[in-house]
């Protein structure tokens, strides 16, 4: 997945966000398990990912407050 512009994330809608999310947990978990095992080729996508994680929270906060 690649990393994806602040406004085209805040283009989307609160059900995209969540399925986005749960997108980014999930890519998360499953790099954190290959690390675990040494199965891990590109240590900097799990920061990545990180920050896209906290992009896409950002955006669900600020619709809901909006």
């Amino acid at each position: 997945m690649a990393k994806t512009k602040t406004k085209a994330i805040s283009e989307l809608s609160a059900d995209e966000l969540q399925v986005q999310l749960r997108e980014l947990k999930q890519e998360a978990l499953n790099l954190r398990l290959q690390k675990a095992t040494g199965q891990l080729e590109n240590s900097a996508r799990i920061l990545l990912v990180r920050r896209e994680t906290a992009r896409v929270m950002t955006a669900i906060t600020a619709k809901a407050r909006a």
